[in-house]
This record gives structure tokens, sequence and C-alpha cells, in this order.
């Protein structure tokens, strides 16, 4: 018997010469799509636990009011303040805050708003209830009350 050998002419080796463009594509593709935190929070948050939660249909209908004392305390005191976007308003301020969301929508989603409030666990309800009464007279019906889930 002879022996035979196989002769293959095929390479095992793989390809590389397109993976720098690949990986420099991805990179763009994450560097554009990735959104960065728009708003700084300056007042502590610890929110309440709760046992029963929903999650939100849509977020970009969502805008948030925090409430809170203030993480700056010797700046800004140590009385709770209400922060909407970057900066502290009075409860009087409420309404121009939620008639300037209200046009960054369109006209269909204007009613289907939500109010999101970030309370911290030791924020008197005296100003949350403020911020209440301000929302009824701007028309934001919808309110939702952040809280965490309660691992029992």
């Amino acid at each position: 018997m002879s022996k035979f050998k196989k002769s293959s002419g095929t390479s095992q080796e793989i390809p590389t010469a397109a993976l720098p463009d690949i990986i420099f594509m991805l990179l763009f593709f994450f560097m554009v799509t990735t959104v960065l935190r728009d708003k700084t929070i300056m007042v502590k948050q610890e929110l309440p636990k709760s046992t029963q939660l929903s999650k939100l249909e849509r977020k970009s209908l969502v805008s948030y009011i925090y409430i809170g004392k203030p993480n700056k305390v010797d700046q800004f005191g140590s009385e709770p303040k209400i922060q909407v976007n970057d900066v502290f308003v009075e409860p009087k301020d409420i309404i121009r805050f939620v008639n300037q969301e209200k046009d960054k929508l369109s006209e269909v989603e204007r009613d289907q708003i939500t109010m999101s409030l970030k309370v911290d666990v030791e924020a008197k309800m005296g100003i949350v209830s403020d911020v209440q009464e301000e929302l009824r007279e701007a028309n934001a019906r919808k309110v939702l009350y952040s809280s965490l889930r309660r691992l029992d």
C-alpha cells in the first residue's frame, strides 16, 4: 500500500483587514446613540420603598420634579427645596415649568404629559402638597410618585 498525502490549498486564517473599520464604526455608533445625564440632581434623593410598582410606557412624556434637602447645605440652607431641570424654584414657578414642558411636545402629546415627583423620604408633606396644588392649577393631572421596590 502506498501512502497518500492530503494536499489542501485552503488557509485556516481569518482575514482581519476590515476589523479596525468595524471597530471604529461600532465606536462611532455608540458615541452617537448614547444619551448622557443632562440634569444634575442638587437635592438629597432617598426614595421611599413600595410594594406595588408599574413601569412607564413612554419616558419621553415624563418631566421630573425633585424635592429634598440641598446637597450643599452651607450654600442653599437645610430646608427642603424644589428642583426642576437644573435650578431651584418656588412652588409658584411650577405652572411656568409645566407650560414650558408642554411647549416642547407636539399638540397631540400635550395632554399626555406626566409629572414625576421624586421626593426624599425625609421631606415634609407641606412642600409636596404645595407642588400638588400648583400642578392642579397648571392642568397637569397625571402625577407619578417615584419609589424603589421594597425587598421583603
